[in-house]
């Protein structure tokens, strides 16, 4: 996949991969953002479930400027439409990064998913993330987090993935909170997003575990943005595991610079994380969701299996 720093490459990236007519996917928001190019068409209704609507206008590519909705959206085009995307991520989650997508309505809600869009590229361009609220700069930099730390030790994990998911926790780890006592400084926005580019990575070249299956169950049942479920999910999970894989919760706790379980609490309240009460969470439907939890890939990937009741008691302990 073609990578690249700066708004002013995409240009080039385009023309090495023979794009002519793109249709770019952003949201509203993003409508007035000045491109150095000219797309076909232009889709913003995002997220949407109108996937074959917004494929049938793609050229011969999906360009997807914003967040995790907007990439997942270019997604579910470019495996309709047979179309390379390529993607200008505003948050640090990393989905420019797995061919895997979700797609959601416009409430937010998951309505399906699916796989095998054709990543080609990634422009990254740290100036578009500078006006990201604090709570989905902490909420995306968790679920970059959390794939660092699951690429650790999920099923079928190796040493290169191993080697971004360290260099991606380190940098999240120590910018994170910088960004967050100072939002407008571009050299630490920088080094957050080139952290999340290596969670990315790892993400790429590993899979997702128990925290992930939890924040997915939960995100598309009640329509709660996915990273902030991410930074509250991750440190049961990893609770969960550290018994079955000491050393990668070792090695990211020395990644993190604290007790991985302990950092990773602290990072999250950054954005207010604490609790899925505060979410909207309902308690009586805990068990439900933990039924789903275990059916998902990243249950069935994770290190240690997981019954519904293990994870109903993981959920109820950040309830």
């Amino acid at each position: 996949m073609i990578v690249r720093w700066g708004i002013s490459t995409l240009p080039s990236v385009l023309q090495e991969l023979g794009v002519e007519r793109p249709l770019l996917v952003a949201s509203e928001r993003w409508r007035e953002q000045h491109l150095p190019f000219e797309p076909a068409a232009r889709w913003t209704e995002v997220p949407s479930s109108r996937v074959a609507d917004a494929a049938a206008r793609a050229g011969d590519a999906a360009v997807a400027l914003g967040g995790g909705s907007a990439i997942d959206l270019a997604k579910a085009v470019s495996a309709e439409a047979a179309v390379p995307v390529v993607s200008i991520p505003t948050t640090y989650a990393g989905a420019e990064w797995t061919p895997f997508f979700g797609i959601r309505d416009p409430d937010r809600r998951m309505t399906g998913g699916g796989a095998g869009a054709h990543l080609a590229g990634v422009v990254y361009e740290p100036l578009f993330t500078l006006d990201l609220p604090r709570a989905e700069t902490v909420g995306t930099a968790m679920n970059a987090l959390a794939h660092c730390a699951e690429a650790l030790y999920v099923e079928g994990h190796n040493a290169e993935a191993d080697l971004h998911a360290l260099t991606g926790a380190r940098l999240i780890a120590t910018h994170l909170p910088r960004v967050v006592e100072k939002p407008s400084d571009l050299d630490q926005r920088t080094r957050l997003l080139q952290g999340a580019m290596h969670a990315g990575m790892a993400l790429g070249g590993s899979m997702l575990a128990l925290g992930h299956a939890m924040a997915q169950a939960l995100g598309g049942r009640y329509g709660i943005p996915h990273g902030a479920l991410n930074a509250i999910c991750l440190a049961p999970a990893l609770r969960f595991n550290r018994e079955v894989a000491p050393e990668a919760y070792a090695r990211l706790g020395a990644a993190l610079g604290s007790d991985a379980e302990e950092r990773v609490r602290e990072l999250a309240r950054l954005g207010g994380f604490e609790r899925l009460r505060d979410l909207g969470v309902p308690d009586g439907e805990l068990g439900a969701v933990a039924e789903a939890v275990v059916q998902r890939a990243g249950a069935k990937a994770n290190p240690r299996a997981a019954t519904p009741s293990q994870v109903e008691e993981l959920l109820r302990s950040v309830w």
